[in-house]
């Protein structure tokens, strides 16, 4: 993505100098009357290609806590960056942080320089540095989105941690088959003098191993052309709305899949909100941070109510996405003028939730893996064993 250079002046007449990310210049011209500044002069910046793919949660969460320590204990912003810079593993990680670093000590807004590399950093991280520019508690901002990482890494690694088991049981699974296929049944083609006299399951798994056998690499290509299909249609919109809706609305795991999207709403929320940023921006920025376009599609609907006078709350609870209770916390928060301080309370009671909903969901998977085991375990054992005997018989 390309990025300007610009010299810009504000609603008060202030010269303001930055770097902004956008996809052309009608996009940064746009984005700039948008901040409520007049561009006196701009250039495309060209640069070297020296960045790496989107930090991980796990990265983003140890600059902010090693950002936010630094500016709580005193450093200037050029001073943290340039330790920050040092401390980082990866080359890449390095030039990227090294650049940021280098166009803060130039004069440039740090919000700026992190939009530079605006495929690297999420747009949550900008907004609310630009927010903690703006109101001069950066260091404030900084915990928070630390705060922010850590928690939804927490919530990562459970994930992480409880799929292994169900994922150990699925590679078992198809392990099994393929070998019972390709090893056991096809040995016994030779032990009967007429396959008509062979049961007939054993007689499929006989078949379909010595098909694997004779013609894997047209297995093999099937297999790589669904998985590639399968990346394609996640792509096409209509097939993403569908799919991200089952996900919410699912029989059964679609309420905890539900617990968690709000965990991370109500976790987004109460940042930006708190930050100073408008309502609509920290409503836009929080459904982003779901990445499902179903709800997205939603919060569509939300911001244009919430822009026309509706209140947060009736808006959601119309939108039918959240639960009920959910909606009545924000409507409480509304009517006591302190929204913020109660999707701060709500995020944490909502992070517990969360984790109980993943290891639940989770909890569901293991059984469903187990009896699907057991049923392909037990027919292969249909198959086996009546083949055997009859097989002896025929030897005898």
């Amino acid at each position: 993505m390309p990025s300007y250079a610009y010299t810009a002046k504000d609603a008060v007449g202030n010269i303001r100098k930055g770097v902004m990310s956008a996809e052309d210049e009608q996009e940064f011209l746009a984005r700039i009357r948008e901040k409520g500044m007049y561009v006196t002069d701009y250039k495309e910046r060209r640069t070297e290609v020296r960045t790496v793919k989107k930090f991980k949660t796990q990265d983003l969460a140890f600059a902010t806590r090693q950002l936010a320590a630094m500016l709580t204990s005193g450093l200037t912003l050029v001073k943290a960056l340039d330790i920050l810079c040092k401390e980082q593993e990866s080359e890449a990680a390095r030039n990227v942080w090294r650049d940021v670093y280098e166009n803060v000590q130039k004069g440039e807004s740090f919000s700026d320089s992190l939009e530079v590399h605006g495929s690297v950093f999420p747009t949550l991280v900008t907004s609310m540095v630009a927010a903690g520019e703006a109101s001069g508690s950066l260091d404030v901002i900084m915990q928070r989105l630390s705060d922010y990482y850590a928690n939804q890494n927490k919530i990562s690694n459970t994930i992480k941690g409880a799929m292994i088991y169900p994922i150990i049981l699925a590679i078992l699974t198809v392990v099994v088959i393929i070998g019972c296929a390709v090893f056991i049944f096809p040995t016994f083609k030779d032990l009967y003098e007429d396959e008509s006299e062979m049961p007939g399951l054993s007689k499929f798994l006989m078949n379909f191993g010595l098909f694997m056998v004779k013609y894997w690499y047209i297995i093999l290509g099937v297999v790589v052309v669904t998985i590639f299909v399968c990346i394609y249609a996640m792509k096409l919109p209509d097939v993403r709305l569908k799919w991200d809706r089952f996900i919410i609305k699912g029989p059964g795991f679609g309420k905890l899949v539900v617990t968690i999207y709000t965990a991370r709403f109500a976790q987004t929320m109460a940042s930006l909100y708190s930050s100073g940023l408008p309502m609509v921006e920290c409503l836009k920025r929080s459904a982003d941070t779901l990445n499902n376009s179903y709800i997205t599609l939603k919060f569509r609907d939300i911001v244009d109510e919430v822009k026309s006078g509706e209140t947060l709350s009736s808006s959601i609870q119309r939108a039918d996405i959240f639960s009920s209770m959910f909606c009545s916390i924000i409507y409480v928060g509304e009517e006591a003028g302190a929204l913020d301080d109660i999707l701060a309370k709500t995020a944490d009671y909502y992070d517990e939730e969360a984790d109980s909903a993943v290891k639940r969901l989770c909890a569901m998977l293991e059984p469903i893996m187990l009896i699907i085991m057991g049923i392909i375990i037990g027919l292969v054992c249909a198959a086996f064993f009546p083949a055997l005997y009859d097989s002896i018989g025929n030897i005898e």
